[in-house]
Parts: C-alpha cells; structure tokens; sequence
C-alpha cells in the first residue's frame, strides 16, 4: 500500500502543477528486482486511487529485467535474483546494471480546452 500511496502523492503534485482537468493515464516502471509484488500492488489500487485524480486514469506497468556484469569475467548477464551467480564464471560479484527501477515514467494530462467567453470590459 505505501507503493501505491507514493505514486498517488506524485501523480497528485503533477496534477496540481498541471493545471489540466484530469489525468488520463499513468505508467509505471517497475524492475524485477525492485521488490514490488505485482499482485499486491493491483490487489490495493482501487482503494490508493480512490478519490484522487488518479481515480479512472488508466495504468501503464512497464516490466524491467534484471541485468548484471560480473565483477570477475566482465561479462553481462540476466539476473532474476539480487543472489544469482554469474552464468560464464560462477562468481557472486556482480553490478546490477537494470532492474531495480521504480519509477513513475509518464502521466498524461488531459486539459479541457474548451473555449471560455472573454472577460468583458463593463
């Protein structure tokens, strides 16, 4: 829940900074191994959003691999998890170079256009 209450207080900053009528979507990157249980994250949506603007907003969740380079042999490798040993080598020493991302990525705004009468001079 605290996940989802974080995007919330961002997308609601954005919104207010905006200055658009309502949030039409919002994506999400989260990495494999940034430790976000997907099924919660849906599971709590519905209440986190509800009563904000990023209530009806459509959400986007953009996947990231994990991804490493052994500190021994230098060589990149996939990475499931943060112990996963180096496919070429063996070796534990690694840098994980993608998937521990957690980002809001983009929020689309809607912004009503239509046309207000011009202030009158009276």
């Amino acid at each position: 829940m605290s996940i989802a209450l974080g995007v919330v207080d961002i997308a609601e900053k954005a919104f207010r900074e905006s200055g658009a009528s309502r949030i039409e979507s919002i994506t999400l990157q989260i990495g494999a191994l940034a430790g976000v249980q997907l099924e919660s994250l849906y599971f709590v949506w519905p209440s986190a959003v509800a009563g904000t603007a990023l209530e009806g907003a459509d959400r986007i969740i953009e996947s990231t691999d994990g991804q490493a380079v052994c500190l021994e042999c230098e060589q990149p490798f996939a990475l499931k998890h943060h112990f996963d040993a180096c496919p070429h080598c063996n070796s534990y020493f690694k840098k994980i170079t993608a998937g521990k991302e957690l980002n809001v990525k983009s929020l689309a705004f809607i912004v009503d256009e239509s046309p207000q009468p011009a202030p009158s001079n009276n």
